[in-house]
């Protein structure tokens, strides 16, 4: 069983159209939650404009607790209902009806893949630079705020991985939150969930953190999905002060200059790549 979950905060209807035909498409997924965060439950017509579609859509109107918070809700119903495998979808994300079916075959054929994230492109085709090492306070205050230099573009590309090409299945501890393709054993097993302390970003990073110490977080590059990332924080002052409240809680967490886990899980995909090129 495949379920998978959208989060909407005054979500455009193009983008909830967009991916919940992409959903319905696929034809496998038993279950969609829509947690509506927005300030009125307008969207709950949803149910009914698709109660036809082969897809149960769970409509939930909530308070706005959070991205993660917000997930995990379905996450927790997901396990409830017996669900194999868990999608977390952005609502900005579109894809062709072979991917879902792809990543449930591969994950089927590999018991030690915890998480899966295909290869994520603009919707020009541009490649989206989506793997990465485990983050330094310095990489992410160097990514945000320094001006552009051939240094910096150094030390953004190390960070994002790009020197491996993008070409090649790996397994880095760090992936994007666009798509978050898990394995609900996983999750209940060793209770790992969003931690709800954050409201928005960098929840991802921190999950796929804790995924990667009892599986293999991979990057597969066999297909494709197209996200229309809209870098928020770079554009809003309001984003801005939620993501550097979030990188603190984060680097509280985990460490700030002393942290002997991403020093080793950085190493061990740096020297992964390095043998492979």
């Amino acid at each position: 069983m495949l379920t998978a979950s959208i989060v909407l905060f005054n979500t455009p209807r193009i983008q909830i159209s967009t991916v919940i035909k992409a959903v319905i498409e696929s034809t496998i997924v038993h279950t969609l939650y829509i947690i509506d965060n927005s300030p009125n439950d307008k969207w709950r017509i949803l149910e009914n404009e698709y109660a036809s579609c082969g897809v149960e859509i769970r409509y939930i109107h909530n308070e706005n607790l959070g991205y993660g918070a917000s997930h995990n809700i379905a996450i927790h119903e997901a396990i409830e209902i017996g669900s194999d495998y868990h999608v977390v979808l952005n609502p900005d994300i579109e894809f062709e009806e072979d991917v879902l079916s792809s990543l449930v075959a591969y994950m089927d054929n590999n018991k030690d893949v915890v998480y899966i994230l295909p290869k994520v492109i603009y919707p020009n085709g541009e490649l989206q630079y989506l793997c990465k090492l485990l983050p330094t306070p310095a990489d992410l205050i160097l990514r945000r705020f320094l001006p552009d230099s051939n240094w910096k573009q150094k030390k953004d590309a190390l960070y994002s991985l790009k020197h491996s090409g993008y070409d090649k299945i790996m397994n880095p501890p760090c992936l994007s939150g666009c798509f978050m393709f898990m394995r609900v054993s996983t999750l209940r097993e060793n209770n790992i969930f969003f931690d709800e302390r954050y409201f928005m970003y960098l929840e991802d990073f921190d999950l796929m953190r804790r995924l990667h110490r009892v599986g293999k977080t991979i990057y597969y590059p066999e297909v494709s999905i197209i996200h229309n990332h809209a870098k928020e924080s770079y554009k809003n002052r309001k984003m801005l002060k939620i993501h550097i409240q979030s990188a603190i809680k984060y680097f509280n967490k985990f460490g700030w200059i002393f942290d002997k886990e991403r020093k080793e899980m950085n190493k061990k995909i740096l020297d992964e790549i390095k043998n492979t090129l």
